[in-house]
């Protein structure tokens, strides 16, 4: 009987046991799902605080001015611009969003796309910088700044680490700075900016056709069958692969939120740039007369930033009963666009 007893306490002991281990699993279960929770929770309430996008800043604000409010030297405001586009692109809530690998920034997706749209508009005005505004003519000595400052920003921008595509853009900012302190520098003569007809028509062709590009894809939202016209105009044009004559083009729905807001991240960026412009190109723009036509596009760019109350981007028909709201910003990009072309052409005349 006491053989008996004994094994049946040693029984007992043994499940006592097993129930103080499921018991203390059971505590720190609970801790690590609570933890878990206030993570989550924290988590969303950043998302929302970096789903929020940068304001419009003052374009005279950057650069150097004198003691009336005017630029030292020509170039000042468009390099002081791009130097705050892109520390806008860093700085901005949470920080540069794209490459992120952790929530809540890889849960965002709408972010990111403004900042692409961001980053492609401060690359070509990084290039028109390097190839046309800072050149005298086509044999002449590009500046090292300017092209180290170029390949950096154009890095790839999902990149995370080794390097992270942050530290590349930074590098990119200070040799800006670099080309700005020395053109504002009156004993140096290395660093120059061309206020030109030519070198504004130069930027705005590049312009032209990122803007062209963003109107379609916004307004194959709703999708449509088009006609090929891509050899329309030459009679003898040729094509490397054959085409369809007719074809469907309509954007993913999946896409739809992402490509308007790359485009409106576009149009944030292009609006600044344009301001610049209308500040080192003041006296070719009185020349030609068109400094209300440069004005114009600005006033279309910014109805591109109107608050957008919905809490998603809209895909209504074009008549249908919701909005859509790709079919409203791509109006107002066409437009911005249309009137590009007539300022092209304005400045190109004697």
């Amino acid at each position: 009987m006491e053989k008996h007893s004994g094994w049946k306490q040693k029984y007992r002991d043994q499940l006592e046991d097993w129930r103080e281990d499921f018991a203390g699993s059971g505590v720190l279960m609970r801790l690590l799902g609570i933890v878990l929770l206030v993570y989550l929770l924290i988590a969303l309430a950043l998302g929302f605080y970096w789903s929020s996008e940068p304001e419009t800043f003052s374009v005279r604000d950057t650069a150097a001015l004198d003691s009336n409010g005017r630029p030292l030297v020509v170039g000042a405001a468009t390099t002081g611009t791009l130097i705050k586009v892109m520390d806008t692109l860093l700085e901005k809530p949470g920080g540069f969003l794209s490459n992120d690998i952790m929530p809540p920034g890889v849960w965002l997706d709408d972010i990111p796309s403004w900042e692409y749209g961001v980053l492609i508009q401060s690359r070509d005005m990084a290039k028109a910088l390097r190839e046309a505004f800072s050149r005298s003519q086509s044999q002449s000595t590009e500046d090292r700044s300017l092209a180290r400052a170029e390949s950096r920003f154009n890095f790839d921008n999902k990149s995370w680490a080794l390097p992270a595509s942050e530290a590349e853009y930074r590098d990119g900012i200070r040799e800006l700075h670099n080309y700005l302190g020395r053109l504002v520098d009156e004993d140096q003569h290395n660093a120059q900016f061309f206020s030109r007809a030519d070198n504004l028509r130069y930027w705005l062709s590049t312009v032209e056709t990122r803007l062209g590009s963003l109107s379609q894809r916004l307004s194959a939202s709703v999708g449509q069958r088009r006609l090929n016209i891509d050899l329309a105009g030459e009679e003898r044009a040729q094509r490397s692969t054959p085409a369809p004559v007719e074809m469907e083009v309509k954007t993913e729905w999946s896409q739809i939120d992402n490509v308007f807001y790359e485009a409106r991240g576009s149009a944030w960026a292009l609006l600044h740039f344009l301001k610049a412009v209308e500040v080192d190109f003041a006296d070719v723009l009185e020349k030609k007369n068109a400094r209300v036509s440069l004005q114009q596009i600005i006033r279309e760019l910014e109805g591109t930033q109107q608050t957008v109350f919905s809490p998603m981007i809209l895909n209504g028909g074009g008549f249908g009963m919701l909005a859509n709201h790709s079919l409203v910003m791509a109006s107002y990009i066409s437009r911005a666009n249309a009137a590009i072309i007539d300022l092209r052409e304005l400045l190109a005349q004697g």
